[in-house]
């Protein structure tokens, strides 16, 4: 016979009963992650470093997962297309931006940004790599320190590409003609590997880069690199110096590259992809892909991806507030 019970114990059950009906769900659906083809957007073209990470990663990730892993290449508006994609699509983690700060870039440079970066859910930051220059081999200026007289000597003449406006590059850049009151005219593609064509072409002087797109160019003699903007010399260049040791102490800049979904994922999907992407992180082939692009391996928590992120974005208000720097 059914036992009646009192009403604060049926609420009770009832409120019991629903957490389990609730929670169960994003449980089993976490631990069967992925079951059907996953989406990575790469919001720059093919060739650029973050474009070569999520390759490797989604490799990797597609080996653990037994699953395919499609690579969407969105470039444009310096990361925000295909950022925008990823914080418009359905947040169940099957679509993925791999991206750099760019797509955080444009959200704060922008007036007409069609996204927040609240937005986007961080997962795992995989690593960062400082920024170079690299120039034509017949550009006169061999090292920053000549990069330098030659702008001021010669004002606007001195062309440096960059992945896009609002890019990172195009901020370090900035932050670069700042600290040395040069006037060196910027040149904005989409994307990383047209402006490097262009500076082995001759058709430009040079460009901010990353070692990781670079490589091959900078091996081959293709281009020459002009500094290192970052606290210790590249192991891909160790004979060229640093900013610093050239004398600009203020124009540090480096690039990160990690992996963010839509916003609203949940957050066990949020963790499994997090766990297995810092397992992929510990294999030592990526680990020596790493070391070959010049690419330092982070990894971690989301939380700590997300604080990275603010800091970030503090540290990008604090210069549009001081350069009064806005695009349209």
């Amino acid at each position: 016979m059914r036992v009646p019970c009192s009403a604060l114990r049926c609420l009770a059950a009832l409120g019991y009963g629903t957490l389990v009906f609730i929670a169960a769900p994003a449980r089993s659906e976490a631990q069967s992650f992925p079951n059907r083809v996953v989406k990575m957007v790469v919001p720059f073209t093919p060739g650029a470093s973050t474009d070569l990470v999520a390759r490797l990663f989604g490799q990797k990730l597609s080996e653990a997962w037994g699953q395919q892993i499609v690579i969407e290449n969105r470039g444009g508006a310096g990361g925000g297309i295909g950022a925008e994609l990823v914080a418009r699509t359905e947040a169940d983690g099957y679509t993925q931006l791999v991206t750099n700060q760019g797509s955080i870039l444009n959200v704060l440079l922008r007036k007409d940004a069609s996204y927040a970066i609240e937005d986007l859910a961080p997962v795992i930051e995989f690593g960062y790599s400082p920024l170079i220059i690299v120039a034509n081999p017949g550009f006169p200026p061999n090292n920053l320190k000549e990069l330098v007289a030659y702008a001021k000597a010669n004002p606007g003449k001195a062309l440096i590409g960059s992945s896009g406006t609002n890019s990172n590059v195009h901020i370090a850049l900035e932050i670069l003609k700042t600290a040395t009151g040069t006037d060196i005219t910027h040149v904005p593609y989409r994307g990383t590997g047209p402006s490097l064509n262009d500076v082995v072409a001759g058709t430009i002087s040079g460009a901010y880069t990353t070692t990781i797109s670079a490589e091959g160019l900078i091996k081959s003699g293709q281009v020459k690199v002009l500094g290192v903007a970052g606290p210790k010399r590249s192991e891909v260049v160790p004979d060229v110096p640093t900013f610093a040791e050239q004398g600009v102490a203020t124009a540090d800049a480096n690039v990160w590259i990690g992996l963010l979904v839509a916003a609203k994922t949940p957050k066990a999907i949020i963790d499994k992809i997090n766990s297995d992407a810092n397992e992929a992180l510990r294999a030592p082939d990526v680990r020596s892909r790493f070391a070959q692009w010049g690419l330092e391996v982070e990894g971690g928590t989301p939380e700590a991806f997300g604080a990275a992120i603010r800091a970030e974005v503090e540290r990008i208000n604090q210069l549009i507030k001081v350069k009064a720097l806005l695009i349209q």
